[in-house]
């Protein structure tokens, strides 16, 4: 008699576990599954589509999608005879024309600005006043480095040599970041 209780409550405890776990597959597999919650940069030019579906989800973002302005223009041609043989013709022309217009105004021409647009000649002194104080520094900082440090450091043992080439790169970065500061504050940049 035993056996047969414990018998009739083992295949009764694994009936009822199987139970409860055909019925959490059924409630999970009924669920619908939902989108992440992403929290995209969001700016003055940028988009993007989410398509959620049984199947899953797509999402696709442009970080810097500005509207492009398009300005066309098309030929209106008008011809007009008068006299016998045409002798007093007329013809009037209006021709086509497509430009567009980037983020900041000016025409794309597929290439350089037109002149008057893009960088003032203010921004482009100051760029090749930069390049020349970022040269100088360089030099300068090289310099020193070679004179000053160079010789506190070739003495190492084993790696002087390596540490030496390190000491003269180091002056000339440190160089040219001292000498494009110091320059934009000569400049008025």
């Amino acid at each position: 008699m035993t056996f047969f209780k414990w018998t009739a409550l083992g295949v009764g405890g694994v009936v009822a576990i199987a139970h409860i776990g055909v019925l959490g597959h059924i409630i999970t597999a009924t669920r619908v599954p939902e989108a992440p919650v992403i929290n995209f940069p969001r700016g003055d030019y940028s988009s993007y589509k989410v398509e959620a579906g049984k199947e899953g989800y797509s999402i696709e973002y442009r970080a810097n999608d500005p509207a492009v302005l398009n300005s066309e223009r098309s030929l209106d041609l008008n011809k007009s005879k008068k006299g016998f043989f045409g002798s007093n013709s007329s013809e009037n022309r209006i021709e086509y024309r497509r430009d567009e217009y980037t983020m900041d105004g000016t025409r794309n021409i597929g290439g350089a600005a037109i002149e008057g647009e893009g960088k003032s000649a203010k921004d482009i002194e100051c760029i090749v006043a930069d390049a020349g104080a970022r040269s100088q520094g360089a030099m300068a900082g090289t310099s020193i480095a070679a004179g000053v440090g160079v010789p506190a450091v070739i003495g190492i043992p084993y790696v002087g040599w390596l540490a030496a080439g390190w000491v003269s790169l180091l002056g000339g970065r440190v160089g040219s970041t001292v000498g494009s500061t110091v320059g934009s504050v000569f400049n008025d940049c």
